[in-house]
């Protein structure tokens, strides 16, 4: 299989790192909309044919394979379907933006504390959605975040519009912060996103080289914390799939494709290159 079509300089230093020394590797990627096909309901999210046997076949050279996902740690764990599943007994799911964390090789979960503002948000949450005219948004409960979807509305552009301002105030009144995404706005603790996660993968594993693939504006964290450890002599591979349009994140990644077919693909094609190196 041939290389990918890699845009930047940065991009093609960091797939030549991974090929030459997989060993000090790391592979992480968002879940939903890059290792599986965004879909209305997040409860049928299931994995995109051929994901899973792509990062098995990685997981056998790399130092670490893990899925960096907003979603519960078992959530994703289940839904993914990575439990059991030959060649990734060693992955890791970081939930809650990193704020789980479910290890294969002892299938156990270790969490940080959730914050108190999670609470008295869900509380106020109904009414906050009734006044705005909205109340029928789904709100999809991680326990320690809570994302309001308006995909499955008559208006779901304009209804994230109508609960922007509010929910932006409502983040503020406890202390948590508000995460906009493709039709999706989430209430989370500050100080916690993808970039904390990937940052604090890199540093238990001591990789010298990553690839980090996404697809929502939640992924930015993650581009960007890459980005400035590349100043510090990482090697890295931005991959950005167009699943939910997220024009800033294309417009940084070294390499896009246009949905998880094409993460399977490059995936492949970089395990590839590491057998045939």
């Amino acid at each position: 299989m041939s290389t990918p079509v890699i845009e930047t300089d940065a991009g093609r230093a960091g797939w030549e790192a991974i090929v030459a020394d997989p060993a000090t590797a790391a592979i992480a990627s968002d879940f939903d909309g890059v290792l599986s096909p965004l879909v209305e309901d997040p409860a049928r999210s299931r994995p995109q044919e051929g994901a899973l046997d792509a990062l098995a076949r990685l997981a056998k050279s790399v130092k670490q394979v893990a899925i960096v996902t907003g979603r519960p740690a078992l959530v994703a764990t289940e839904l993914s379907g990575v439990s059991g599943h030959p060649g990734l007994e060693h992955l890791v799911v970081l939930g809650h933006y990193g704020l789980e964390q479910w290890d294969a090789s002892t299938g156990m979960i270790t969490s940080d504390p959730v914050p108190a503002g999670i609470a008295e948000a869900r509380s106020r949450l109904p009414e906050i959605l009734s006044v705005a005219g909205v109340p029928d948004a789904f709100v999809e409960d991680k326990e320690s975040s809570l994302a309001v979807h308006t995909r499955r509305l008559a208006d779901p552009a304009g209804a994230w519009e109508r609960l922007r301002t509010p929910l932006t105030e409502l983040a503020a009144s406890t202390e948590l912060r508000l995460e906009p995404g493709n039709l999706v706005l989430e209430l989370r603790p500050p100080g916690i996103d993808k970039g904390v996660a990937l940052r604090r993968l890199i540093e238990s594993t001591g990789a010298r080289s990553v690839l980090y693939a996404g697809d929502d504006l939640g992924d930015l964290a993650a581009f960007r914390a890459i980005e400035e450890l590349r100043a510090s002599g990482l090697n890295a591979v931005l991959l950005a799939t167009r699943s939910s349009n997220a024009t800033e994140l294309i417009e940084a990644a070294d390499i896009v494709v246009d949905d998880p077919a094409g993460v399977v693909t490059v995936l492949t094609a970089l395990s590839d290159a590491i057998s045939a190196r």
